[in-house]
């Protein structure tokens, strides 16, 4: 069986570097990474991923929003949002209900 395919959006350097590693340590298949909303959709346009990990924040951009407009742009590739945040889904309640993310973390 193919190993996920994953596309990490964040605009921590680091945190891209780490979730790269572990994620390919678990089996998944990193395809690349963005650290801006215009580069997610450039690269999940040019990469098809699976499934794209978003942060909530960007820098000044939203994640929230980049979510909505991969979700828009991708509706019928099956292509799954992930919002992921160093803080609690409570913190985010309103805007992750509002999401068409599959899922927080």
């Amino acid at each position: 069986m193919a190993a996920l395919s994953v596309l990490i959006v964040d605009d921590n350097g680091l945190f891209l570097e780490a979730a790269r590693d572990r994620l390919e340590q678990g089996g998944l298949r990193v395809v690349g990474v963005a650290a801006t909303s215009a580069e997610a959709l450039r690269r999940a346009e040019e990469l098809r991923p699976e499934v794209v990990l978003v942060d909530v924040m960007l820098g000044s951009e939203s994640g929230f929003e980049l979510a909505r407009r991969l979700a828009a742009h991708h509706r019928d590739d099956g292509l799954a949002v992930i919002l992921i945040s160093t803080y609690s889904a409570a913190d985010y309640a309103g805007p992750i209900a509002e999401s068409p993310a599959a899922g927080f973390l």
